[in-house]
């Protein structure tokens, strides 16, 4: 039972701690509510997981929120708010994040080329920056059970025009999976089963039950 030895962390072709970035785009009160194609609490609990889960790999992680200063639109919201609080977050008025001076200056000073992208709505402030940063180079990620659109039918279209330009659709648990690894990596096993209890993930759960009833 002996595992190969760690690949290169940031040649893998595979996402990995070191040659990927988190970026949660918008959101917002306005966004959020006006979700139709998913189940907004089980949305918003799985961006939470994916800030988690970039805290405990020490990913970088890039935030940016639409027509704050404008007075248009309020901040992110204090549930995802809470997990990103020492980040900077670049407020746009572009609808196209990509379009936006400083965000791009932030995504580029990542230096990673894989970006798992979280953000609403997925016809527009996902859709148009997936396929900005593709044109440029990028592999998109976008997180498909934590994104949504104002209807079904917007959010299946924008996921099919996004693949068919080369992004490859994740969800929480594989990129979990993914990040990780695996198990001998012991060092980040607390903290990756902290982010699958916190969406209630009967895995975390589980497991980390029987791990703190072995400590008693």
């Amino acid at each position: 039972m002996s595992s190969l030895k760690i690949r290169d962390q940031k040649a893998d072709h595979l996402l990995t701690p070191e040659n990927s970035a988190v970026i949660i785009i918008d959101y917002q009160a306005t966004q959020v509510g006006s979700i139709e194609s998913t189940d907004k609490y089980r949305m918003v609990q799985n961006v939470i997981a994916l800030a988690k889960l970039a805290k405990v790999f020490k990913m970088p992680i890039v935030v940016s929120t639409v027509n704050v200063k404008t007075g248009l639109n309020g901040p992110t919201i204090p549930q995802i708010a809470q997990e990103v609080k020492d980040l900077p977050s670049y407020d746009r008025t572009s609808i196209n994040a990509w379009e936006d001076k400083e965000f791009l200056e932030a995504v580029k000073a990542t230096n990673r080329k894989k970006l798992i992208i979280a953000a609403l709505w997925t016809e527009a402030c996902l859709l148009f920056p997936a396929l900005d940063a593709m044109k440029e180079g990028y592999e998109v990620y976008p997180v498909v059970d934590a994104v949504g659109g104002t209807s079904v039918t917007a959010h299946d279209a924008a996921l099919r025009r996004m693949e068919k330009a080369g992004a490859q659709p994740t969800s929480i648990m594989s990129l979990v999976c993914e990040i990780q690894r695996d198990w001998a990596r012991s060092e980040t096993v607390p903290g990756m089963l902290g982010v699958l209890a916190g969406v209630g993930n009967i895995v975390g759960l589980d497991v980390g039950f029987r791990q703190a009833a072995q400590k008693k």
